[in-house]
């Protein structure tokens, strides 16, 4: 699948195309952020979200913006959910 199709999760990639280029680990990275090492790891891990406060630390810390890293997390949230959402029963309401 192309990468619109199956978008990654924000955490895997701040892992590899940002930490694992610069040789850097989670815990260095929430140092570097004075974040709980915690809030990078289990991003980097997928098992929590991009949140908006941690997008403008990343953003700041990787001269991005928070947009790009928020927009990532919620592609990947939106396909996510439309391969579990069922909507095949709804009637639109407007044609």
């Amino acid at each position: 699948m192309s990468p619109l199709q199956d978008p990654m999760h924000s955490g895997e990639v701040l892992k590899e195309l940002y930490l694992d280029p610069l040789e850097m680990g989670a815990i260095a990275l929430a140092h570097r952020l004075y974040v709980p090492r915690t809030r990078i790891e289990r991003l980097v891990k997928g098992s929590t979200s991009m949140t908006p406060d941690t997008a403008l630390l990343l953003a700041s810390v990787f001269k991005t913006t928070p947009e790009y890293w928020m927009n990532m997390q919620t592609n990947f949230d939106m396909r996510t959910a439309a391969r579990q959402v069922d909507v095949s029963g709804i009637e639109p309401l407007l044609s």
